[in-house]
């Protein structure tokens, strides 16, 4: 047992192996942490500064800034996939920082409206639509087919790190310096990824490889083929609608319910990513699963029913820890098992369509959930996102049923018994040996 103790560790960062991979991990984590700092600092400027505590203010915002990321999905995926990819992120993120530098300049001037800040939070969702399948795809390029479960664990945990510092530390930030200086920060973080991408080494040049036309067509017919992956991007759906509208219940809550100040606010906000840094441990070490994803759509149900129920702020907290470890589990795996479904020309499109999947109910759901929770109640609201989870653990335990009377046909179709050795994942529903 002694000798193989210290496998785990190293299992757990076996990406970090690639000096390419390293480099980029370390500019994603301090980008992560600049995002985070401006989406706090910018709800709490719409929710304390340009509104009375809006909750529907804060869903527009939301859906403004997700809605192109599924309306382009015929132009993202193909760019992500038919370009150079590391070319097109140097474009996006440049874009980003100017925009991040744009709205710090109206901040600290005085001059920020909240039309504004719909107005930035559209054209920030109009560059994240071809950054992030982009910025998602181009992990592959830097790890082999074997590490690439660990460095999307890897990537999640950087996301869960920024997203457990950064709320926490603008909440002690913004009482003294104001919410501006938020977004200076997150502006000169996009420069560590672009010395980052100047940096690396062994980037494959892509080349655009056939005219983009039908490229959609081939990804969703791909997955039509594979009942597992439909029913993945079925929950993937319901799973990112809850994704998405926790933030702003949890702010709702934060500030209407618990009457938390800038520094609790923050605190408060950091409490899922707190959760979610031990979902991306956990799914760093395992093999990405369909009973996984759907035991983490159960708990989160489960937990977000207690959130809305939390009967003090301690409750509360121990809720959204618990969220935010099955949520991150959830989308870890899943986007592992995807990936790893595909072959490696498709990443990008397949990417951009899980990402049109889990954000396109946005731009109806967020508002409908920010009114929901200014006419009911944010613990309305939350129970709403309970039962989201719980229609995508359903839509989970009858896909791994069927899947599971499924399996010896499917592996007999492809000559196979077992995961094939150049890293394609078999079956997702497949249970484990």
């Amino acid at each position: 047992m002694s000798e193989r103790a210290p496998r785990v560790p190293r299992a757990a960062v076996r990406a970090l192996y690639s000096r390419d991979y390293r480099l980029w991990a370390a500019a994603a984590l301090g980008s992560n942490l600049g995002t985070w700092m401006q989406r706090t600092a910018q709800d709490w400027l719409v929710l304390t500064r340009l509104t009375a505590h809006s909750a529907l203010a804060l869903g527009l915002v939301t859906a403004l800034q997700f809605a192109p990321q599924a309306l382009l999905l015929p132009l993202t995926g193909p760019a992500a996939d038919r370009s150079d990819r590391r070319r097109l992120l140097v474009v996006t993120q440049r874009l980003m920082g100017v925009l991040a530098l744009a709205l710090a300049a109206l901040v600290l001037t005085g001059a920020v409206r909240l039309w504004q800040v719909y107005g930035f939070a559209l054209l920030l969702g109009l560059v994240t639509a071809f950054d992030a399948p982009a910025r998602g795809a181009f992990v592959s390029d830097l790890v082999p087919p074997s590490d690439l479960p660990n460095a999307v664990a890897l990537n999640a945990l950087s996301f869960n790190m920024g997203r457990l510092c950064g709320p926490a530390l603008t909440g002690i930030l913004i009482g003294s310096l104001g919410t501006g200086l938020m977004f200076l920060i997150n502006a000169a973080s996009f420069g560590m990824v672009l010395r980052a991408l100047q940096a690396l080494r062994h980037v494959p040049v892509r080349k655009p490889a056939r005219p983009a036309g039908g490229a959609l067509t081939e990804v969703l017919g791909f997955v039509a083929r594979r009942p597992d992956l439909s029913g993945a991007l079925w929950m993937f759906g319901l799973m990112g609608a809850v994704g998405v509208n926790l933030p702003i219940l949890v702010s709702t809550m934060a500030v209407r319910v618990f009457h938390a100040g800038a520094v609790s606010y923050g605190l408060i906000a950091s409490l899922m990513a707190a959760g979610a840094v031990g979902g991306a441990l956990f799914a760093a070490v395992r093999a990405p699963r369909f009973w996984v994803l759907s035991a983490a759509s159960a708990m989160c149900a489960l937990a977000t029913t207690a959130a809305a129920l939390a009967p003090g702020l301690g409750v509360f907290a121990v809720a959204l820890l618990i969220l935010g470890f099955a949520l991150q589990v959830f989308v870890t795996s899943a986007n592992s098992l995807l990936q790893l479904s595909v072959e490696p020309a498709m990443r990008g499109r397949l990417l951009a369509l899980l990402i049109a999947v889990a954000l396109g109910g946005a731009p109806l759901a967020a508002p409908l959930f920010g009114w929901v929770a200014d006419g009911l109640g944010p613990r309305a609201a939350l129970a709403g996102i309970a039962a989201l989870a719980a229609v995508a653990w359903s839509i989970g335990w009858r896909a791994a049923r069927a899947g599971i009377a499924a399996r010896n046909l499917v592996f007999a179709e492809a000559g196979e018994d077992r995961m094939p050795s150049d890293g394609v994942a078999s079956p997702a529903w497949a249970p484990e040996d």
